[in-house]
Formats: structure tokens, sequence, C-alpha cells
């Protein structure tokens, strides 16, 4: 059964199926939300991300970049003690750093949604080496949900899916890249 299939109605995935999954996104905070839930959601269910995600939002101060990359050892220490959210040092260390690397990221490219442009379009074995040698703790899966969720990579939603049709009126970059393609051919 895909996520099409058992999203909707959902108390915690429709929502999020239906107006956010495959969406573009261009806010830098919300993108550096997505890339930090993604990376808790290793190895476990996308559920367990969902119904923890308020707490995330507060333990990472709204995932404001600029505060979780300037996080010291006693915020380490306070979200490694903190029972609302993934308790795992290796994903909370991910997220603080990766923040560190946003700050860089946005100093040489104005915003993350400006480095993600610069370097679409990719394939998922070009993202995967390019997040790989650029943040921690990203593998295959992290990077492909990460980019299909912010409307970087296709494949959200089946082509029958109402939130389909919703997702691609918003214009995601694969979608509007391909549409480019395909009128210079």
């Amino acid at each position: 059964m895909s996520y099409c299939d058992s999203a909707p109605g959902h108390e915690w995935h429709g929502p999020y199926h239906d107006t956010e999954y495959g969406f573009p996104v261009r806010d830098d905070h919300v993108l550096f939300e997505r890339l930090a839930l993604e990376i808790n959601q290793a190895g476990l269910s996308w559920l367990t991300v969902l119904k923890k995600r308020a707490a995330f939002n507060a333990a990472f101060v709204g995932f404001d970049i600029d505060a979780v990359a300037a996080f010291g050892e006693a915020d380490r220490e306070r979200l490694l003690q903190d029972a609302a959210i993934i308790r795992n040092r290796l994903k909370v260390d991910a997220v603080i750093e990766n923040a560190r690397r946003l700050v860089a990221i946005r100093e040489t490219h104005g915003s993350f949604a400006a480095w993600l442009d610069a370097h679409h379009p990719r394939t998922l074995p070009e993202w995967v080496k390019l997040f790989r040698a650029t943040f921690r703790f990203m593998g295959g899966e992290i990077v492909g949900e990460f980019l299909m969720s912010t409307g970087y990579l296709p494949g959200a939603h089946r082509e029958d899916c109402p939130a389909h049709a919703r997702a691609l009126a918003a214009g995601p970059p694969w979608h509007v890249a391909g549409q480019a393609r395909h009128e210079v051919s």
C-alpha cells in the first residue's frame, strides 16, 4: 500500500500527505526542519516523528538555523535529556552540525533553498553524493525523502492522488525543470 492510500484521513499522516509532502519549500527554517526530521526518522517510523514534531520545533527553537548553530554542550545535553524528542546523540549532533553547515551555505549561496536550486536538477545518486559531502548523517533514504518531501525529486504521490495535482500546481522544482527540458526539445 502506498502513502497515497494509507495517509489520507489519518490523524497524523493525512495533513502532512495532503498539504506538505512533495510540495515545494522555499523557507530555510522549513527546509532545515524537514532535514532534521528525516535524520531523526532513520530507523523509526514516520508516525513517531510526526507525533514528536511539535516537540522538535520547541527543542530546536523553531529550527532557527542561527540559534541551533550556536548550540553548545549545555544545549546538547538538554536535548539528550528531553524525552519529548528522539534522544539519539548521533542525530542530535548531526542536526546541530548541519545548522552550522547551513550558516556557511547561506554565506556562499544566500539561502539553503538557493543552494538546492544551484545544484538542481540531479539524479538521486548525485544528490546523495553531494549531501554526504556537505552534511552529517546522510544516507540515501534520508536524502531521497528530504528531496521528495520538498519537491526536488518526483515520487511523493501517485499521479492519480489528489495531492499530486495540488503539489504540481505549486510548481515543485522537479516538475518545473522537466517542463523546461520538454519546452527546449
